[in-house]
């Protein structure tokens, strides 16, 4: 498929896509782990490419995590297993192993679950678009098919391609683990809930790795013409399904907010550091202005001033934190957020998006060793060049 002539909101969009992937798999060989030195044990060099989990993973506590429902283990086992018998069929035996990695199996250039189920609001998007194009060429015929500020997302069908998609008997995707959202909601579906209605709630519901699948929807919705209001309100919709979390809706209607100042903004605009850290409150913005400015170790930064961990109060700020210290060096800004550790996959998702929008080019020579590079630009293309 040759590809098609893009404007420059399309190619910020494919950008701001590829590059979600790509900050996925890099920093998947070290995901949560929480000592900066056991990253360098493992790779002595430090991670510069893609690579392959290592077998033992020394901070690993996937042991302790539910295979039933969300959150950790309790005493009394509340209800039968949800991993191996609902999702993640045939991976049940890697959860009660010390020490086992979290994406055991998975090879140099795969990506994690929720950079799949991103792919997944991907084709969903794209063939909602196409099913909506062919009605009005239908209706209207085809030379009267003018476009219209709407959104081909429907929270239904992707509910229902999402249980499909996570309880096929045939694996469609690589990794072993489920974030507790995962379990949490099909948990829920199990004891016949209906899906919107599955989304739980557990200690860390308020985490980054529920804003990994926005970014297709809100670009997709902003290249269709709907409002910066508009697109934030459908993706507070999309992220309920399964985070159900005030908390995180606010980060979600900043993210959405942020994607649309970079994605619009006029060629040759760029905001400032403040203007980008302007979601983050005063006394943290200040501090972390300070610290860009001083050129603190990141570790500093991410590591003692802000946790390393999911929980999105300090996950948000420290991705903005690398956007701004690297906003000219992409790579650098990848690679510092992959050695810090802690949820680097799915902050370094939301990360790559924003760098991509920012730079209006994705690191492709990393992109193209992806082990779905070709599927996943293809599928990028449908979605961002039908608008």
């Amino acid at each position: 498929m040759t590809s098609p002539q893009l404007s420059l909101m399309q190619e910020r969009a494919r950008a701001a896509l590829q590059n979600l992937f790509v900050a996925d798999s890099l920093a998947m060989p070290v995901h949560w782990y929480y000592r900066v030195g056991d990253i360098f044990a493992a790779f002595p060099n430090g991670v510069g490419a893609f690579d392959a989990p290592p077998e033992w993973h020394p901070s690993s506590i996937m042991s302790l995590h539910s295979t039933a429902q969300g959150g950790r283990k309790t005493a009394a086992k509340a209800a039968p297993d949800v991993v191996g018998d609902v999702i993640l069929k045939g991976r049940r035996q890697h959860w009660d192993r010390a020490n086992v990695h979290y994406h055991v199996g998975m090879s140099a250039g795969d990506n994690t679950l929720n950079a799949h189920c991103a792919r997944l609001m991907m084709r969903t998007l794209a063939e909602a678009e196409q099913s909506r194009g062919d009605a009005e060429g239908v209706e209207n015929g085809a030379e009267n098919a003018g476009k219209t500020q709407s959104s081909a997302y429907s929270v239904d069908d992707f509910a229902a391609r999402y249980v499909d998609f996570m309880t096929a008997d045939a694996p469609q995707h690589p990794d072993t683990y489920a974030e507790s959202y995962h379990r949490g909601f099909f948990h829920n579906y199990a004891q016949g809930l209906p899906p919107r209605k599955c989304g739980a709630v557990t200690h860390d519901t308020a985490s980054v790795g529920g804003l990994v699948t926005i970014a297709p929807l809100a670009l997709q919705s902003l290249l269709n013409g709907l409002s910066l209001e508009q697109v934030q309100a459908q993706c507070r919709e999309h992220l309920f399904l399964t985070h159900p979390s005030d908390e995180l809706a606010l980060i979600c209607d900043a993210y959405v907010s942020l994607i649309a100042q970079l994605l619009l903004r006029p060629d040759g605009e760029q905001p400032t550091n403040e203007q980008l850290l302007q979601s983050v409150p005063a006394r943290t913005r200040k501090a972390l202005l300070d610290v860009i400015e001083k050129q603190a170790p990141d570790s500093d930064v991410v590591g003692r001033m802000l946790s390393p961990a999911c929980y999105i109060s300090d996950s948000w700020p420290a991705l903005l934190y690398f956007l701004c210290r690297y906003r000219d060096q992409p790579q650098q800004a990848l690679l510092a957020n992959t050695h810090v550790g802690g949820d680097n996959v799915h902050r370094g998702a939301v990360l790559g998006v924003l760098l991509g929008l920012l730079r209006g080019q994705s690191e492709q020579v990393w992109f193209s060793h992806l082990v779905d590079a070709n599927a996943i630009d293809q599928e990028i293309l449908q979605l961002v060049a039908a608008n």
